[in-house]
């Protein structure tokens, strides 16, 4: 993450154009698609195209559930329509992944509190920490002040990546080496409350939803915020990593059962065969997906837009 700041220091401008970032969304979802190429290219649509259709939707681990509801829209959506070549499945297949995504598409919004305090969970190389530099760096976008509070204790690597994101764009990194990392976030809340800061970033420190002493402390983090700030943390995103696939469902729901998660960031999207986790999710738990991220650069974490990433998939 140290390269990618140093590439990116001067960056100063807004995030990215919606064509430019829809063509990187494209490319990042490329494995995925690959997946889909096949079926639309023409021929009768009959019960062997359903079922290859079925097939792959579970290998980019669409999940049952979902695999089912997409299915049963795209069979109506072709009888109501007359629908007879392979070709017309495309559009109704982007219709339906569409609309069961529609719901999760909720961007995050930081005005309703003064510090918001966006506290970030997740297991393990999950991308937490570049998570955290490319949002901070949006949220500066948008004019908003930041600081930054360095919850994984136990991981140098973690602190000084923070450290060195802070110090290249002025950024305030609350850290320590070792202690508590619910102290270190109740300081940085309570920082953040003297200096008038907008916005409050807390780190915590990866873990697996089976290391039940860590789910505890990160219970813990959660109410010591709520004593530093009452109503705090005001968003709990969980970042997940996609190449995970099928796996991210059983994080999703321990994160949420331990914390009440209310945002998703799906990070490293590029690269992966398994985009279609996010289908799987909207099924199993309906968490809204705040952000998604496809590449290195630090305006590669973007809003999650249903249509745009049915249309990347599938075009």
């Amino acid at each position: 993450m140290l390269d990618l700041f140093k590439k990116n220091a001067d960056a100063t401008t807004a995030p990215d154009s919606k064509t430019s970032w829809a063509n990187r969304l494209r490319q990042g979802l490329a494995r995925t698609r690959a997946q889909l190429g096949g079926l639309f290219g023409g021929g009768k649509i009959d019960e062997d195209v359903y079922d290859e259709l079925e097939s792959v939707l579970l290998t980019a681990d669409v999940g049952v559930k979902a695999t089912q509801a997409l299915l049963e829209q795209v069979r109506s959506t072709v009888k109501k329509q007359a629908l007879t070549d392979t070709a017309q499945l495309r559009v109704a297949l982007q219709q339906a992944l569409t609309d069961l995504l529609a719901p999760l598409a909720q961007p995050l919004v930081t005005d309703g509190h003064q510090p918001y305090v966006i506290m970030l969970a997740g297991v393990n190389g999950a991308g937490k920490t570049t998570t955290i530099g490319k949002l901070a760096w949006r949220l500066q976008a948008e004019g908003k002040s930041v600081l930054i509070a360095a919850g994984d204790t136990f991981r140098a690597a973690a602190r000084e990546q923070l450290a060195e994101w802070g110090e290249r764009n002025q950024v305030q990194v609350i850290a320590q080496s070792g202690g508590d990392p619910a102290a270190v976030i109740f300081d940085a809340v309570n920082a953040a409350q003297a200096r008038g800061i907008d916005v409050v970033l807390a780190d915590t420190a990866g873990r697996l939803p089976t290391q039940l002493n860590l789910m505890e402390e990160i219970r813990k983090v959660k109410r010591v915020i709520d004593k530093a700030l009452p109503g705090a943390p005001h968003e709990i995103l969980l970042v997940l990593d996609a190449n995970t696939g099928q796996n991210a469902i059983a994080q999703v729901k321990a994160f949420d059962d331990a914390l009440g998660a209310t945002g998703l960031a799906l990070t490293k999207l590029d690269g992966t065969a398994k985009g279609g986790v996010i289908a799987a999710i909207a099924k199993e738990r309906a968490i809204p997906i705040r952000f998604i991220g496809v590449g290195e650069q630090l305006d590669d974490l973007q809003p999650f837009v249903a249509q745009d990433f049915a249309e990347a998939l599938l075009a």
